[in-house]
């Protein structure tokens, strides 16, 4: 199901069934700030996070062409969660963020505003940097406080695959913690479905490592 012509923005959780509070993340589905793909990188990928313990959202956030108001959409969905993290049952210090294309964009962004999530997601993410070279575009300004990330994508996403390097540079100058993988094949848009290449399976095992080994899961 792709949306568009979002003026309302809306989360849409998956809770799990926990007695103890658990990790927390909202999913942004990509579709370059034009749509939203909200099932391939949205509902799918929240019933995968509820499966290894991590209760979810679908962020529905403003489109198209609202990166603005996409943004105001993400951090009242960091600042609800928080908010809301006693009747949800999740850790409001383990609330996290993973996007999709220009979802993983929005993921940055927040990543380096005024309320940010505790760990980011991204997943082959577009438009994070300047043309011609590998350096991180100005409007995501990383520094010593931006969110711990994994960022996954494929070389021959050969539109944005400088995305994932652009971004792993940055944080990696700024001291923070970044797992970056780069495949040589897998396209764009496969989230976790096969598109003829096993990244689709591979990622979401090393993403929940990673999330172990920063504490987010236990060990």
């Amino acid at each position: 199901m792709r949306l568009t012509n979002v003026s309302e923005p809306m989360l849409q959780l998956f809770l799990v069934d926990s007695e103890k509070p658990v990790p927390f993340v909202i999913v942004c589905p990509g579709g370059g700030y034009w749509i939203l793909s909200m099932n391939s990188e949205g509902t799918e990928i929240a019933e995968w996070l509820n499966s290894i313990g991590v209760s979810a959202a679908v962020l529905k956030y403003r489109v198209p062409d609202n990166r603005a108001g996409a943004l105001a959409d993400a951090k009242q969905a960091v600042k609800m969660a928080r908010e809301h993290a006693s009747d949800w049952k999740i850790n409001p210090h383990k609330v996290g963020m993973l996007g999709f294309s220009a979802g993983g964009h929005l993921t940055a962004a927040c990543s380096s505003s005024d309320v940010r999530p505790d760990f980011s997601v991204l997943v082959y993410p577009a438009y994070l940097f300047k043309e011609g070279g590998i350096d991180l575009v100005d409007e995501i300004p990383v520094d010593a406080e931006t969110p711990p990330a994994f960022v996954v994508q494929a070389k021959d996403d050969k539109k944005y695959y400088r995305s994932t390097l652009a971004y792993t540079k940055a944080l990696d100058a700024a001291g923070v913690e970044v797992e970056s993988h780069l495949f040589a094949r897998g396209g764009h848009g496969f989230g976790m479905r096969d598109r003829g290449h096993p990244v689709h399976t591979v990622w979401p095992v090393l993403c929940e490592a990673w999330m172990r080994d920063i504490g987010i899961l236990e060990p």
